[in-house]
């Protein structure tokens, strides 16, 4: 790999330097000493290379651990300089050792659960709800993982000798239930604990210092930020990372490095792109939580710019009244998207334990973005009904008191 990318940053490094200024320098900082400016995009799929004998060992070394190779890259589907930029700051944002980039955020979890099944850990422990995809992996089996699902206090009762990896996503989607990361740490005891942490991002939270090994981001949603790029990424340390490098290999699901490029162009607004939306989620949270058309309102004390809320009418018919707002899938992007969970994010996952794990069918989930919050809070107010239908709740209200 490029050494100027992958560890360029720790040679110049003097002192500790704030997230902002890490969003913005961590993996460019070679770039002036180059004459450049933007980070390049390097597009290779090959690498010309005179001396075989000297591949051989590079080869044999990553047979062996999967470390990342040094000199000078040899094939795109053994690491890319660019996509190695964005797997440097990544790291540095969740402070962790390194990271390791994929074509998706279910990549990046099928490499995880793969790296555990190859050394015979094929029991996972996970709590519910997760992201609806995620939830579905691990329940129907496809990669041969055996589940058991349990409440964040039931975690090391459901240990077991076989047991590879727990799984929690806190704040969890949809439901933005949150969980004691500490706690959770201390209950997987040696048994390796995966954070996803696509919602809070390392602006608020950073799962590794508080003793997750493995931290997961679908980074299409925040580290993109704009809704144009599919990715996923996994930061953790060197040993796990090897073992994840090998994986992406020998299954190809690299990350393109014009994604590479773009999410590390996305690294360096996400602190602020991150904290205008949380502003502008609490704000609708509160005036959703007023009103008597809402049912309940569920917000992250850890703050963010996921709203989940429940309506007394129809959430269908919420949804086909937004104009300003999308009704889409995904979330994170600088726009606001609205969707219904149980028809689509969390349709996958069986009736019942959806409704167990808390996604109820009035629940809606509102990504909010950087628009003005009296525009955005006009389109919702309109969506929840005419003052007509608002005085019939009101009313159905009284009659059930």
């Amino acid at each position: 790999m490029d050494t100027a990318s992958t560890g360029a940053y720790d040679a110049v490094r003097t002192a500790p330097r704030a997230l902002a200024t890490e969003a913005v320098h961590a993996g460019r900082d070679d770039l002036a000493r180059q004459g450049l400016h933007a980070p390049p995009i390097d597009l290779s799929t090959t690498y010309p290379s005179y001396d075989s004998r000297a591949e051989a060992a590079r080869i044999d070394a990553f047979a062996g651990d999967g470390a990342d190779l040094a000199g000078p890259p040899v094939y795109a589907r053994l690491g890319n300089p660019t996509v190695a930029r964005f797997e440097t700051a990544l790291a540095r944002l969740e402070g962790t050792e390194t990271a390791v980039a994929f074509a998706s955020g279910m990549a990046a979890l099928s490499a995880v659960l793969l790296a555990c099944a190859a050394t015979g850990l094929r029991h996972a422990v996970a709590v519910r709800p997760l992201y609806g995809c995620s939830d579905h992996l691990l329940t129907a089996g496809l990669l041969g993982t055996e589940v058991t699902w349990t409440d964040p206090d039931g975690i090391a009762g459901a240990l077991r000798p076989d047991t590879g990896l727990v799984l929690i996503e806190s704040p969890a989607n949809p439901t933005l239930a949150e969980a004691d990361l500490r706690a959770v740490a201390r209950a997987c005891g040696p048994v390796p604990l995966l954070v996803d942490n696509t919602f809070a991002t390392p602006v608020l939270q950073r799962p590794a210092e508080q003793g997750a090994r493995l931290v997961l981001h679908s980074a299409t949603k925040y580290l993109g930020g704009h809704g144009d790029v599919l990715a996923g990424v996994v930061a953790c340390d060197e040993e796990f990372a090897g073992r994840l490098r090998q994986i992406r290999f020998a299954t190809g699901g690299v990350l393109h490095p014009l994604a590479g490029y773009l999410l590390l162009r996305g690294l360096s607004t996400l602190p602020v792109r991150v904290r205008a939306a949380s502003a502008n989620a609490a704000e609708l949270a509160r005036r959703l939580a007023a009103d008597p058309r809402v049912a309940r309102v569920r917000y992250p004390r850890l703050g963010g710019a996921m709203v989940a809320f429940e309506v007394h009418g129809d959430p269908h018919e919420v949804i086909s009244r937004v104009r300003l707002v999308t009704p889409a899938v995904s979330l994170g992007s600088v726009d606001t998207l609205i969707q219904h969970p149980a028809s689509i994010s969390h349709r996958i996952v069986d009736a019942d334990d959806r409704r167990g794990a808390g996604v109820t069918d009035r629940l809606l989930r509102l990504s909010v973005g950087l628009e003005d919050v009296d525009d955005l809070w006009a389109d919702l107010d309109r969506a929840l009904g005419a003052p007509c239908e608002r005085q019939g709740v009101e009313e159905l209200r009284e009659a059930v008191r």
